[in-house]
């Protein structure tokens, strides 16, 4: 699901979530006959847990230029409280310019 500057995205039902992101419905939890019905002999059931894959792009233009680059969630932090107010950003971009390791409010 993309979380475009921390607004909700069509079909979110669940959020913010800690990190500002929302997400989808939560699929149904097995009952206890279900899990043990799927277990293997040498499996023990656990307590099941969300694993959430989170990637942060920064989409940005420079000159005529827009590129989108991976980005951290520091990064995707400042964006979003920058993006109201239109105010803009100082990007450090990281080794061969390939992702965005900083944003900063530009200093007037």
């Amino acid at each position: 699901m993309v979380n475009p500057n921390e607004s909700k995205p069509p079909g979110a039902v669940v959020g913010l979530d800690d990190q500002g992101l929302w997400c989808h419905t939560l699929p149904l939890r097995l009952s206890v006959d279900e899990v043990e019905q799927h277990k293997r002999p040498q499996e023990e059931a656990g307590k099941p847990e969300l694993v959430k894959d989170i990637n942060y792009k920064l989409t940005y233009e420079w000159v005529i230029l827009t590129t989108t680059l991976p980005a951290n969630y520091d990064v995707y932090r400042q964006v979003v409280k920058a993006y109201p107010q239109k105010i803009p950003l100082e990007l450090t971009l990281g080794v061969n310019d390939n992702s965005v390791e900083k944003a900063e409010p530009v200093s007037k």
